[in-house]
């Protein structure tokens, strides 16, 4: 943490170099959240982008309160994927899955991983939106539970709460629809 509040200060101070350290630091991380959130990859890579540049003009106004700077840019995150969802159409868009293909795989493999995605996509797509954002937090953005509760403004017992409901009901969808896609 004490790593993290010298980068911050020294990233507010116009520091190139400390905000590139925290942007490589925390650019996939953000990424995965936003892409499991929206389920469109080009989507996420232009929105990632956006909250690095707001994050690089707001820089200089963020204040310790107690939180890691990670809850801040994860908030930031969270309000780019609330706006995207306020105004995305009902435009088809490239599909998740769609975004791991590459020729030089086995197309019986890339068949059965894209099944699954889209399985697990729409499983996700089912939960609470608090279940998913626990999800993409924990899981995609792999961030530890007290730092998850930060970022929901949510207590642990609340976060653990919350994650081990989604993955039960994750497990029966799945489970479902794996049993649906054998018989």
């Amino acid at each position: 943490m004490q790593d993290e509040k010298s980068l911050v200060r020294r990233a507010q101070k116009h520091n190139q170099e400390a905000f590139a350290e925290l942007y490589e630091r925390y650019f996939d991380k953000i990424y995965r959240y936003i892409v499991i959130r929206t389920g469109n990859t080009q989507e996420a890579e232009d929105m990632t982008q956006q909250v690095f540049l707001k994050v690089l003009r707001a820089i200089s106004s963020f204040k310790w309160r107690g939180k890691p700077f990670s809850a801040w840019l994860f908030r930031i995150a969270h309000n780019q994927v609330v706006d995207y969802l306020r105004k995305k159409t009902k435009q088809p868009t490239v599909p998740f899955e769609q975004s791991l293909a590459r020729s030089e795989d086995n197309p019986y493999l890339l068949a059965e991983q894209k099944l699954e995605m889209k399985q697990l996509l729409l499983a996700v797509g089912e939960l609470t939106e608090a279940q998913r954002e626990v999800i993409s937090l924990r899981f995609t953005s792999e961030l530890p539970i007290a730092e998850v509760a930060k970022v929901m403004g949510k207590s642990l017992g609340a976060v653990k709460a919350l994650q081990h409901s989604a993955i039960v009901a994750l497990r029966k969808k799945l489970t479902g629809a794996f049993e649906y896609e054998k018989a």
